[in-house]
């Protein structure tokens, strides 16, 4: 009996220690090994506390991430990204002043501090309560507290004093101008407008007109931002470009001839099916958001980053002589590119010249814009014993689609809800808002030059030959001869005025009427088309038999004397000029003050003088003038697209007997051209006396000069001329 029960004691205290131990335990109570007593798994079964949880179990997926090397550089990645835009936006959102970022402190107080973090603008919505606007959160003021609201206000305060103490600096810099400080416009260092502060009237320039390119919008019912102009598929040049990559160099993004036509050139490629990358050399300039519009991707590294894109690219096409300092840079790091560059070269002078000359013979091609600049370039190319690799080729500059669209001209953009017929009439009606808005009435002739304000271009001569027209100091002794009337109605000079004597017949006085009906033709106004159906209606009576004065009842002779005063009210018009382009960043300060002190001088001619800014809608200005002046200095114009563009919209050019302007405009055909220098001052003049004397001649000329335009200078004989470029330097597949 003793033998079953400590035998029922035994098994009785086996299952009280099992049922103690945890299962866990089981492996190290069975496995016939026994822990030594100090041991962490003896002291845990030992115990009579509830065991403690494993560290691992915590630290199992933080170990699987040090562990982990991929998941570990995704997270430091996405973390850093975060930082960054976190800290970007802080900025962008500070109103572009200088926040407490990393290296940098704020010169101002906690005003300063708070403006950088904080975007408020002020609102009265319905109820009249005031609203702030705080970090894209609309909260009244009572919700914010009296602490923010406070340090708002402070802000505030402190911008207006900021504006207060910038307009003083505005009034100092205008009083040594010698102008008044009320509606000033102000001048920075590179010679342009600051954006914004440019009032229509001014005592220091006049009157300022324009832009018009709502008034564009408006009357065209087209906008370039909605269409562009497309690219021929089956032309040779879109063989050249379709599927390959280009880099473009801009030596500047100016609103002038060289970085215009290349952010032309880009849009073609890009139409074309070309890819297209941009490098950019100098930021001046404001047509970084027209390349931004147009999907042109601009590279913001100008070195090793734009290097490497360059050797990856089919071809290189550089686009002034300023990017000789690029090219050496790029060669010196990729010798074997300069197989694909193509040096577009668009300046005609020797400083241009001497910095490029280095350079010429290492590129695969060179491409000029005129005859004469080709042979002026080789005639130093043999002065510094420069060979050249290949002969160049000429690329002379277009008219791009938009202005040739709005011009009537035949291009891409047209459809048939916007034909060429349509488009002349719209141009019509664009012009006389456009003059309307300007201040011009139907008598008034406007004489427009428009490019940057600089003495290689010329604009003050031009004001000295528009004061000799003002104050009647010109002779037209020179085209008494070449006056479509001259037999009718000779030219006699008296006083420095010019005096038209007129015979009394009917085939005269008929002649006479019917000039005057076709300079009228363009006019909507209700008083003349009065006026060209009483001219018309006396033409007739006149035109039944020859009447002499004396043959003449009373009541035909007073006819006769209202329908000459009529006349001669009509032939008597008058002078203006529009000069462009302010605020371009290629303007000289000084050469403008210098403009301003001629004007300042002669009352007479500051009345007679408008002004506009510099800007890429220019339809409008050309469709408002009569004649265009071009008057380059020197060497004169390399090419001068602005001249094409004037001849598309049926004005007559006045340019310098030099330079591409000469190959442009034929002499007495489609303009009239005079002298460089100071002996070119006088025979300007008489050129605008002559114009403004002969609307019927003006007539002739434009549309000689837009018949010339369209059979040369569109868009697909420039690319046809390109084409031929590229396949000089590229190989086809």
């Amino acid at each position: 009996m003793e033998e079953i029960n400590n035998k029922a004691d035994l098994h009785g205290n086996a299952l009280r220690l099992l049922a103690i131990r945890t299962p866990g335990s089981m492996k190290s109570t069975f496995s016939g090994k026994s822990s030594p007593r100090n041991s962490a798994p003896y002291r845990r079964l030992h115990t009579n506390r509830t065991p403690r949880k494993d560290s691992k179990a915590y630290s199992g997926k933080f170990n699987y991430i040090r562990g982990n090397r991929v998941v570990l550089w995704l997270l430091l990645i996405t973390l850093w990204a975060y930082i960054g835009f976190h800290v970007q936006s802080k900025w962008a959102h500070g109103d572009h002043r200088k926040a407490e970022l990393i290296g940098y402190k704020s010169k101002a107080g906690s005003a300063d501090k708070m403006e950088s973090t904080v975007t408020a603008e002020n609102f009265n919505n319905s109820s009249g309560e005031n609203l702030v606007v705080l970090e894209g959160k609309n909260l009244t003021s009572k919700k914010l507290g009296h602490t923010l609201v406070k340090k708002l206000k402070e802000v505030s305060s402190k911008q207006n004093t900021t504006k207060k103490s910038n307009r003083r600096r505005m009034v100092r810099r205008l009083r040594k101008l010698g102008g008044k400080p009320k509606g000033a416009v102000v001048e920075d260092r590179t010679g342009a407008l600051e954006e914004g502060l440019i009032p229509r009237k001014n005592t220091s320039y006049g009157m300022i007109v324009g832009p018009f390119g709502k008034t564009e919008d408006r009357i065209l019912g087209w906008s370039a931002d909605k269409r562009r102009g497309t690219c021929d598929r089956k032309g040779e040049f879109a063989r050249f470009v379709w599927s390959r990559s280009f880099v473009l160099i801009f030596h500047e993004l100016s609103m002038t001839g060289a970085p215009l036509s290349m952010m032309e050139l880009a849009t073609e490629l890009l139409s074309c099916g070309g890819t297209v990358s941009a490098v950019v050399l100098s930021m001046k300039g404001g047509l970084i958001t027209e390349l931004d519009r147009r999907g042109i991707r601009v590279l913001k590294d100008r070195a090793q980053f734009s290097f490497r894109t360059a050797m990856k690219a089919n071809l290189i096409i550089a686009g002034s002589a300023v990017c000789s300092s690029w090219i050496d840079q790029y060669l010196a790091h990729f010798p074997a590119g300069s197989s694909k560059i193509i040096w577009w070269i668009m300046e005609n002078r020797r400083g241009y010249f001497d910095r490029s000359k280095d350079m010429l013979s290492r590129v695969k091609m060179l491409a000029f814009l005129s005859e004469s600049q080709s042979k002026q370039w080789l005639t130093w190319c043999e002065e510094e014993h420069i060979h050249l690799t290949t002969q160049p080729m000429i690329v002379p500059l277009s008219l791009n689609d938009e202005l040739a669209f709005v011009a009537g001209v035949p291009c891409s953009l047209n459809t048939p809800a916007f034909s060429m017929e349509s488009m002349l009439e719209k141009r019509n009606t664009l012009r006389a808002a456009v003059r309307k808005e300007m201040g011009l009435g139907d008598n008034d002739m406007l004489v427009m030059s428009l490019s940057s304000i600089n003495p290689t271009k010329g604009q003050r001569l031009f004001l000295e030959s528009a004061l000799l027209v003002a104050e009647h100091n010109v002779s037209l002794e020179v085209f008494e001869k070449k006056r479509s009337f001259a037999e009718n109605f000779p030219v006699v000079t008296h006083q420095n005025k010019t005096i038209i004597t007129v015979e009394l017949n009917s085939s005269s006085i008929s002649q006479l009427i019917k000039q005057d009906n076709v300079q009228q033709a363009n006019t909507t106004s209700a008083a003349s088309k009065k006026r060209r159906r009483k001219r018309t209606k006396l033409a007739n009576i006149l035109s039944s038999g020859n009447h002499t004065s004396n043959s003449l009842t009373r009541g035909d002779q007073r006819k006769l004397r209202n329908l000459l005063s009529d006349s001669k009210g009509q032939e008597e018009q008058h002078l203006k000029v529009l000069i462009g382009s302010l605020g371009s960043k290629s303007n000289k300060v000084l050469y403008v003050k210098s403009m301003l002190r001629l004007l300042s001088q002669h009352s007479n001619l500051s009345k007679l003088v408008l002004w506009t800014p510099a800007t890429t809608r220019v339809a409008s200005l050309y469709a408002a003038a009569d004649v265009y002046v071009i008057n380059a200095q020197g060497l004169g114009e390399t090419f001068g697209r602005v001249t094409i563009e004037a001849m598309a919209f049926g004005l007559p050019v006045l340019g310098t007997d030099a330079g591409g302007t000469q190959e442009i405009v034929e002499h007495k055909v489609t303009g009239l051209l005079h002298p460089v220098g100071w002996q070119g001052i006088q025979v300007l003049g008489q050129n605008i006396q002559y114009l403004l004397s002969n609307p019927s001649a003006r007539n002739k000329m434009g549309m000689l000069g837009r018949k010339k335009v369209q059979e040369k200078y569109l868009k697909n004989h420039m690319y046809n001329r390109f084409a031929k470029v590229l396949a000089k330097c590229t190989k086809i597949k």
